[in-house]
């Protein structure tokens, strides 16, 4: 389900993924299909790591990457999660044939 709220996006992002939920900043991102897209990748890692560990999972690496890249949006950046998802979002169809656990490629 897609929900609208400027207040739950942090700002700098255009959308989160709270399982089962994302998150929109503004309606008309709903018609941007490779955020879509980004975000449905992120509900599928996290359906993957019984959402609660996908969050412990995605804090502890960003921390990890945080101390090497001593800057918060190089680490968001270079997270395995996000990674998949950037690198993947265009694939409309990426979902489909996705393997399970494909992030741990990423890291």
């Amino acid at each position: 389900m897609i929900l609208i709220s400027k207040h739950i996006v942090p700002k700098g992002f255009s959308g989160i993924t709270l399982y089962p939920f994302i998150f929109l900043r503004y309606k008309n991102l709903k018609k941007n299909k490779l955020l879509i897209n980004h975000e449905k990748i992120h509900l599928q890692q996290q359906l993957e790591l019984l959402i609660v560990f996908f969050y412990i999972f995605y804090g502890l690496e960003w921390f990890v990457k945080l101390i090497k890249y001593k800057n918060s949006y190089l680490a968001y950046k270079n997270l395995s999660f996000e990674k998949e998802a950037y690198q993947n979002e265009s694939n409309l169809d990426y979902l489909k044939n996705r393997k399970i656990w494909t992030f741990i490629k990423y890291l």
